[in-house]
């Protein structure tokens, strides 16, 4: 098992005693064993859609547990595929990517259009896959930011996906279009028993404010949260909240007081949980995004945060560059170190 309280350091007893503020952990929806029928029995879900929800949750170093580690491969369209496959060309052959997720004990593998139906006969029965359904492609010149259907739900279904995924661009001028889009896509791959992951991203140039980046702002990140269980999303992806009072500082929209003085703290966790509160108190679960690949922090990175998602609340950590830009075997280490978190039952709601 790999030592957390090594890769930690200094952050050790802060991230591992900490108590949550304002937002106690009985409200919380935690994850477990028992989650579908502790929760999603409660919901509209069709019996389709919570087996194929337990077949994720079963899957994988993670199986029984009711958390998830997912590795998703989507970025040879949204960063170009030289600059997320040249530091490791394997990952060229999607064939590569699945097995990384499979010899990585990943609960499930997220991927392109192209690249799951490429070998889809080949790994379908062998690991969950989700079929992300839009993208922000980057040849377009100058910059465009929009998130664009690559695929539609029914070629999910016919290649044997037990999932479906998207992402928003919440905030941007596009998102309403992107919201509409998103919503007819979720409801079809509900009728058809797929489970649905929203990636909820924040786009607006206006987010940033003299040096702060609000597009990790716990207020404005758990607004996009809620947006997307508003989407009937059954799994929020979401980057770790870094800083709080985007509403405030950057002065629009609406918010309340208590959000900074009661619910929530500087403290990492408690920005976390907030994110989970905003998730229908964990109705729909947080998963929280890896981040990108920076060397020989990688390690200790991945683990801070899938301890303050844990802790949190969250349901677990979706980690692709990190993995994947290095070696296969450097890749299966980083991710088996993440699922140590949620494997580590000393490890436990704040």
């Amino acid at each position: 098992m790999t030592d957390i309280a090594q890769l930690l350091g200094n952050e050790t007893e802060s991230l591992l005693t900490h108590e949550c503020r304002g937002i106690p952990a009985a409200s919380i929806h935690a994850p477990g064993p028992d989650y579908i029928d502790r929760v999603m029995a409660h919901s509209d879900r069709q019996p389709h859609v919570l087996r194929n929800m337990q077949a994720l949750f079963d899957h994988g170093r993670l199986g029984g547990t009711g958390y998830l580690s997912i590795l998703p491969v989507d970025q040879g369209i949204e960063h170009s595929a030289g600059a997320s496959f040249a530091p490791n060309p394997i990952y060229f052959d999607p064939a590569n990517i699945v097995e990384l997720a499979i010899e990585g004990g990943c609960n499930a593998v997220a991927s392109t259009l192209g690249g799951l139906a490429s070998v889809a006969r080949q790994y379908a029965h062998k690991i969950p896959m989700l079929l992300k359904l839009n993208h922000n492609e980057t040849l377009t010149y100058p910059a465009a930011y929009d998130q664009t259907l690559f695929a539609q739900v029914e070629q999910a279904f016919e290649m044997g996906c037990v999932a479906v995924g998207a992402t928003i661009y919440f905030g941007s001028p596009e998102s309403r279009r992107q919201i509409t889009e998103i919503s007819e896509a979720f409801e079809r791959a509900h009728q058809l028993g797929m489970v649905t992951v929203l990636w909820a991203y924040l786009r607006n140039p206006e987010f940033k404010r003299e040096g702060r980046d609000y597009h990790t702002a716990a207020d404005l990140t758990g607004q996009a949260i809620h947006l997307a269980a508003t989407l009937k999303a059954d799994i929020v992806k979401q980057k770790m909240a870094e800083t709080n009072a985007g509403y405030r500082d950057i002065g629009f929209g609406h918010t309340h007081d208590k959000v900074y003085d009661e619910l929530t703290s500087e403290h990492p966790i408690d920005l976390a949980r907030y994110q989970v509160a905003s998730s229908y108190m964990g109705r729909a679960g947080l998963i929280n995004s890896g981040g990108a690949s920076g060397g020989a922090s990688d390690l200790g990175q991945a683990v801070r945060t899938a301890v303050i998602n844990k802790r949190a609340g969250g349901m677990g950590l979706i980690s692709g560059r990190k993995a994947f830009q290095k070696s296969m075997a450097e890749g299966v280490e980083l991710l088996n170190a993440i699922q140590d978190v949620y494997l580590d039952e000393s490890i436990t709601l704040a």
